[in-house]
C-alpha cells in the first residue's frame, strides 16, 4: 500500500536504510549477558511488535506505550504495540498491525510497513519481530486502558543517536545483568524495548 500524502523522502530513506544496512544491532537479551544463555527457555513464543515512525512536520518521532500497572506481565514497562502471533495472523507483520489496532486504535490505513529488524529473543521466552512502519500523522487513537496506561513519542533523532543510550547494571538472581536504557523525560525505556531501539539506531543511523 502506498500513501501518497506521506512525504516521499522519509519513506524512501527508511526503506533504503533497512535494505542497505545489514542487521548488526542487539538480537537478544543475551547480547550484553552471554552467560545467561544457559538459562534460555527451550521453546520460544513468536511475537510481532510495531515500531511506528510518525512523520511529524516538525520532525519524525517514534511512538511507544507504557503498559498498564494492572497487567500480569511487564506491568508499567515501556513497550511497542504488539503481541504474540495468533493462529489467524498470517505472519509477524499481521500480528503487529492487529495488536496496534487493538491496543491503541491505530488504524492501518495510516500505516505503511517499511520492513523488519532482526528478530529479538527475550529471556522471558519470546522471539519478537520488530516491524518498522511510517505513520501518517493525522491519525486518532482509541487506547485500551486495560492494556495501555499511556502513549508517548520520542524524537527519531534521539532514538537514532547511539550516545542517547546508557548501559545499566542490576543484580538479578545473584548475578550482574547488563541492559540498555534510553531515558526520555520522565520515562525509563529499558530491556527488550531499548534493545530493539538500539537495533533501529544501528540500522537507520548507521
Amino acid at each position: 500500500m502506498v500513501l501518497s500524502h506521506l512525504e516521499r523522502p522519509l519513506r524512501a530513506w527508511v526503506r533504503e536504510r533497512l535494505t542497505a544496512v545489514p542487521a548488526h544491532g542487539p538480537a537478544s537479551d543475551y547480547d550484553l549477558n552471554p552467560g545467561m544463555r544457559t538459562e534460555a527457555p527451550p521453546d520460544l513464543t513468536a511475537a510481532g511488535v510495531l515500531v511506528p515512525i510518525i512523520d511529524r512536520p516538525g520532525g519524525a518521532t517514534v511512538l511507544l506505550t507504557r503498559r498498564s500497572d494492572q497487567l500480569r506481565d511487564h506491568a508499567g514497562q515501556v513497550s511497542f504495540p504488539g503481541g504474540r502471533i495468533e493462529a489467524d495472523d498470517s505472519d509477524a507483520i499481521a500480528a503487529a498491525m492487529r495488536e496496534a489496532e487493538e491496543e491503541i486504535g491505530l488504524d492501518r490505513r495510516h500505516v505503511e510497513v517499511m520492513g523488519t529488524l532482526a528478530r529479538y529473543e527475550t529471556r522471558t521466552g519470546f522471539v519478537i519481530t520488530p516491524v518498522v512502519a511510517v505513520v501518517e500523522p493525522r491519525f486518532e487513537l482509541a487506547v485500551d486502558s486495560f492494556e495501555v496506561a499511556e502513549v508517548f513519542e520520542v524524537p527519531l533523532a534521539k532514538a537514532l543517536d547511539e550516545k542517547s543510550y546508557e548501559r545499566h547494571t542490576r543484580i538479578w538472581r545473584g548475578a550482574e545483568r547488563h541492559f540498555y536504557v534510553l531515558p526520555h523525560e520522565r520515562h525509563f525505556i529499558w530491556g527488550a524495548t531499548a534493545g530493539m531501539l538500539v537495533s533501529l539506531c544501528r540500522r537507520l543511523g548507521a
